[in-house]
């Protein structure tokens, strides 16, 4: 077996790989194989091609780095850790531990230097599309001639897993048709999944597919020959016009004695296996977490390089800033995060009268945000004309790159994905849209939108059984309960088009990851003049009609907080005081104190809610008191809008039955 590799580089490379080793060993759990094979192809990114500051991982022109196979985290905690992030030797022995910074995948957020969390197969590699797409936008609104201030690559690393992935079919194709010439990604390409041999479920010409989609394609033959894997990724660096992929063949779990098997994917080695790698290697066998000072010394040299490339942008920026004050004062107040003073004055307030649905109402709050929040980026999937989430005074991303429409085409899943990575980026507010029901195709986005806390916004519209006659297929049941049952996301759905400029509002205001459900059918307009209609959803629900010691109270949200309105006054009329309430987002309402839903929801009174969706969750909100929820059981129907909603019991009608009901009358 050969001794300590008398080569820096190799020594450094292999460094990696028993800190990989050694770190799955400790956990007793997690994937080896792939970090030990990636280290090569991880030496050279991120010691010798990436421009990125381990002193400051949030340094704006860093170049981006996606571990897409997230599944191989102890190959970027290694990275992290050598290279001089704010990550420790005993949080590598802490993997996969309680409170530790090293858990089973990456998250953004938690681990200093990770971009985004992934895990997930496929939402990486998407993810990065997002950060590509954020590159060119604000490279092409702030740089100047001699001043490239937003100008950096994003690098990403996939395995057979992502390329199966149905998200990176969509993903790749947009990348392709947006031409994004800085988005490189290296494909281990081992020919081992965790079944077994790919021959197994994934035999197709991978290569050619991407070729087809508009990537250039490159291919190193060896895994272990880094300067192949650098001579590669320089032209695809020098490629501007269309994205890169690159194929690594690699041998997973090289230099151990499961090689090349699916032995080696998803669990530990052992001790014995474990020695034996250390033997291969030429690394002390009793020894754990071994770092030779030499190799360390090594990986170290990205802190001073950061610390140069750091310092050069922001000389360059000083410049920038000198020349193009107003540019770089935008630029610094979006990267901060922080809106524009008064923004919020330029959203519309409508009066009451001419009924709206709330995907208009919608368009025209987007619109009147234009000039106000120019970070405001994105667009619909196909169906902008619907959902009515465009830009009517900017051009076509794909057309020009300073244009903030994106037609993200039919690719739900992907375009919530990139939507995520656009928001990791930073200094932008990104956007993605569709019709509610195919929130199912965007659900593991928006999931991971949640647990990262991403500032991403999601409009659906077409919000209920209202839509028609598309038929059950195009009607929304069980997504509003499904989406509010995501931890740490934001639902939206206003009852009108005062109520949906506030959801907008606060959709910008609280800076993580919202989805609004909008109406397709027009309905009334509360008075602004009556209410005040911001402050009532910004505590997440509030009363919108109500009546001297009221015998019962009616919750509802969106279109249907007509139909309570409807039934209240048929109460009245029959000498029945009711209390109308609309909840126009549950997250937030449920964030207040408990005094202030108690004064809402009168405890001890009974309560009916109304929702053309599925009735499971409204429960909790009709505890210690007679309740009854209309929704819905079953699935929709194929016919105009208002009579759908009639046959299945969404009328005033209805609501006042029910409500007489139970208070036994």
């Amino acid at each position: 077996m050969p001794e300590i590799a008398a080569n820096v580089a190799q020594l450094s490379i292999d460094t990696l790989r028993i800190l990989a080793i050694d770190t799955v060993e400790k956990a007793k759990n997690g994937h080896p194989g792939a970090p030990v094979a990636l280290a090569p192809a991880g030496f050279v990114l991120f010691h010798d091609v990436m421009k990125h500051n381990p002193s400051n991982s949030y340094w704006a022109n860093r170049d981006r780095f996606v571990l897409s196979n997230g599944h191989a985290s102890p190959l970027i905690y290694g990275l992290l850790h050598l290279s001089g992030y704010k990550l420790s030797l005993d949080d590598l022995k802490s993997f996969r531990q309680w409170e530790s910074k090293t858990p089973g995948h990456p998250e953004y957020s938690h681990t200093d230097g990770v971009e985004v969390t992934t895990g997930p197969l496929g939402q990486g590699f998407a993810m990065a599309v997002g950060l590509a797409i954020a590159e060119k936008h604000l490279g092409a609104l702030y740089n100047k001639p001699g001043y490239d201030i937003i100008n950096h690559f994003t690098y990403g690393i996939m395995g057979d897993g992502d390329m199966m992935e149905g998200v990176t079919h969509e993903a790749a194709s947009l990348a392709g048709t947006l031409g994004l010439g800085k988005l490189i990604f290296l494909y281990d390409d081992n020919l081992i999944s965790l079944d077994g041999p790919t021959e197994l479920s994934f035999t197709e010409n991978v290569y050619a597919r991407y070729e087809a989609y508009g990537w250039q394609v490159l291919r190193v033959q060896d895994g272990n020959n880094t300067a192949a894997i650098e001579a590669a990724i320089r032209q695809a660096q020098a490629e501007t016009s269309k994205p890169t992929l690159i194929g690594l063949r690699t041998i997973i779990g090289y230099g151990t004695p499961k090689a090349g098997t699916n032995k080696v994917h998803g669990e530990a080695l052992g001790a014995e296996a474990t020695i034996a790698t250390k033997k291969f290697f030429g690394f002390p066998e009793d020894k754990s977490f071994y770092i030779p000072d030499e190799a360390l010394a090594t990986w170290r040299e990205a802190v001073d390089h950061g610390k140069k490339y750091e310092a050069e942008w922001n000389e360059l920026f000083a410049k920038y800033k000198a020349e193009y004050p107003d540019l770089a004062a935008e630029f610094e107040r979006t990267w901060a995060n922080k809106r524009k003073d008064g923004w919020e004055k330029s959203i519309p307030s409508f009066p009451a009268g001419k009924p709206m649905a709330t995907r208009t109402a919608g368009g025209t709050v987007l619109n009147a945000l234009e000039k106000s929040v120019p970070e405001l980026f994105g667009g619909a999937a196909d169906l902008t004309s619907s959902t009515k989430t465009i830009f009517k005074d900017s051009p076509s991303f794909h057309v020009d790159p300073t244009g903030r429409n994106v037609f993200w085409g039919v690719r739900e899943f992907a375009m919530c994905a990139a939507v995520n990575g656009i928001a990791a980026h930073g200094g932008l507010i990104p956007f993605g849209s569709t019709f509610f029901v195919f929130s199912d195709y965007c659900k593991p986005a928006l999931r991971l939108a949640a647990i990262m806390q991403s500032h991403s916004l999601f409009v659906y519209t077409h919000d209920s059984v209202a839509v028609g006659g598309d038929g059950p297929t195009h009607e929304p049941i069980e997504h509003l309960m499904a989406l509010r049952a995501v931890p740490q996301f934001t639902d939206f759905r206003p009852a009108d088009a005062n109520e949906t400029a506030a959801c907008w509002r606060l959709a910008i205001e609280r800076d993580s990851p919202s989805f609004m459900a909008l109406s397709r059918q027009d309905i009334p307009v509360l008075d602004p003049d009556k209410l005040d209609i911001y402050a009532g959803v910004s505590k997440g629900g509030y009363v919108v009609e109500d009546a001297p010691n009221a015998q019962v109270v009616i919750l509802s949200t969106g279109a249907e907080v007509w139909q309570a309105l409807d039934g209240a006054k048929l109460l009245k009329e029959s000498g029945i005081a009711a209390r109308v309430v609309s909840l126009p987002s549950w997250k937030i309402f449920d964030e207040q104190s408990p005094e202030y839903r108690d004064s809402i929801l009168l405890p001890g009174i009974p309560k009916l809610a109304i929702e053309a969706g599925s009735p499971l969750g409204w429960w909790k909100y009709l505890t210690g008191s007679k309740g009854d929820v209309i929704g819905l059981e079953r699935f929709g129907a194929s016919a105009p809008g208002d009579i759908v909603l009639k046959e299945l019991g969404f009328t005033g009608e209805n609501v006042a039955a029910k409500a007489k009901a139970l208070l036994g009358k």
